[in-house]
């Protein structure tokens, strides 16, 4: 294991960049990739950052959920058409692919936690583009791993956190939606869970996101009441704000499937998303 040598595509990302602090404390050989040097819709690029590789994990992707609405071709390039000549590249050179993946594949319209068993029904081009992804990369044959994950923030890269944070320190009154629920989740959460699966190498679908739900309205107010900021927050639901793009009201993830795996219970969101804003706090 120590020997081995892992491409990280997407490294500078918001997930990428804390997959590559937390592996960089390893003996592994990281190979990083991402724009502008390096574009995963380039074949040639793509097969060059394979090059002598035993595993890749994709962080890369297409992830503004309302620009893919009007820019469907380039969604699909990148999430769908580009994730399946890593799967077809990765199966000729024996690598497994580690490939990161979403809760907007499914329509939010299930009255229970999502399993991996659940039929997707993603109301989006962006759900449609990264369950393309999800396919095309299991036709391919390689060994792979896929990873839902949701509701995601850290460090780099937009994320609601910051952006609730932002639009507090313009306006004191804020309104929120309570009808979209699901489970925040910390990059670098998600980057010692991918860590622990680079060390198992399992193939299949994976569901992960922190322990516990709440609504955004639950998130928001946590973060202004750990943050001691004076919001005033007004309930309201996700139809009150027209959007390109559609979201599922639910994203809620049943995760016993990977618990199982990594053997030990996932920590509730609040501990991290607590700890998150304490950096941001420290770093201003």
């Amino acid at each position: 294991m120590d020997k081995d040598a892992v491409a990280i595509l997407g490294a500078n990302g918001m997930l990428g960049s804390d997959v590559t602090s937390l592996l960089g404390k390893s003996n592994l050989d990281l190979r990083l990739f991402d724009l502008p040097g390096f574009d995963i819709t380039n074949a040639q690029q793509l097969k060059d950052a394979l090059k002598d590789v035993d595993a890749v994990i994709n962080c890369a992707a297409y992830t503004d959920v309302d620009k893919a609405e009007s820019e469907s071709e380039k969604a699909y390039k990148i999430n769908a058409e580009a994730v399946g000549n890593l799967g077809r590249l990765a199966k000729n050179s024996g690598i497994w692919v580690l490939h990161i993946s979403t809760d907007f594949v499914f329509d939010g319209k299930s009255k229970k936690p999502y399993t991996e068993n659940d039929l997707p029904n993603p109301l989006n081009v962006y759900g449609k583009s990264k369950l393309a992804g999800e396919g095309l990369l299991v036709e391919s044959g390689c060994q792979c791993c896929i990873m839902r994950v949701e509701w995601t923030y850290g460090k780099n890269g937009s994320n609601f956190v910051k952006k609730i944070i932002a639009a507090a320190r313009e306006r004191k009154e804020l309104k929120v939606v309570t009808d979209q629920v699901g489970s925040p989740t910390a990059t670098t959460e998600i980057a010692k869970v991918i860590a622990k699966l680079l060390a198992k190498r399992p193939q299949g679908l994976f569901h992960f996101a922190s322990a516990g739900y709440a609504s955004r309205f639950d998130v928001a107010k946590f973060i202004f009441e750990k943050l001691d900021m004076k919001v005033k927050l007004k309930k309201c639901k996700t139809a009150d704000f027209p959007a390109a793009a559609a979201r599922p009201l639910n994203s809620r993830f049943d995760c016993s499937r990977i618990q199982a795996l990594l053997g030990e219970p996932i920590e509730n969101w609040q501990l991290p998303l607590e700890k998150f804003l304490l950096e941001l706090k420290s770093g201003e």
